[in-house]
């Protein structure tokens, strides 16, 4: 039974890496920290296979360490303290195939964390509004209720852009 659940989890991950790599490249906005964010979830999810109770919950599951994994690397960075203003840096690689800049885009990331993770979870990722609420530990009115809300600001934002 574990050892079917382990190679279950296995799967989903090879047939799903893509979708994992762009939630945390759109959390983390650079491709090397996003592989970091998702190898992290791979190996923690493998570690801890065992932990997980219900199989047919593998997708929300392991979009919650992803997500969790995504802003612990975020953190982590913020705290982080650069030695020295002489030193030359490298210009990070940014892949074309997984960028998503466009005015839409913008708007959603200024928009509330709990709201911009439940509108990209929803229509960047499509994830059902039950999955969304099982991922991001919330009630499914309360998911929706910031969703819509989202939804209505974005309207608003946007019909004012196309008004100038």
């Amino acid at each position: 039974m574990k050892q079917e659940l382990y190679e279950k989890l296995a799967a989903y991950i090879i047939e799903n890496q893509d979708k994992f790599y762009r939630l945390a490249f759109s959390y983390v906005k650079n491709q090397e920290d996003a592989l970091d964010a998702v190898q992290n979830s791979v190996c923690k999810a493998l570690e801890h296979y065992e932990s997980l109770r219900n199989e047919n919950a593998i997708k929300t599951w392991f979009y919650r360490i992803v997500i969790n994994e995504s802003i612990a690397l975020l953190n982590a960075k913020k705290r982080l303290v650069l030695a020295d203003d002489d030193q030359h840096w490298e210009i990070p690689y940014e892949e074309a195939g997984f960028q998503i800049h466009d005015d839409l885009y913008d708007e959603i990331n200024q928009l509330e964390k709990d709201v911009q993770n439940i509108i990209k979870l929803r229509f960047y990722e499509e994830l059902s509004l039950n999955e969304i609420a099982r991922v991001l530990k919330m009630n499914l009115n309360t998911v929706k209720a910031k969703l819509y809300r989202g939804l209505k600001t974005l309207k608003v934002k946007i019909g004012e852009e196309e008004a100038i």
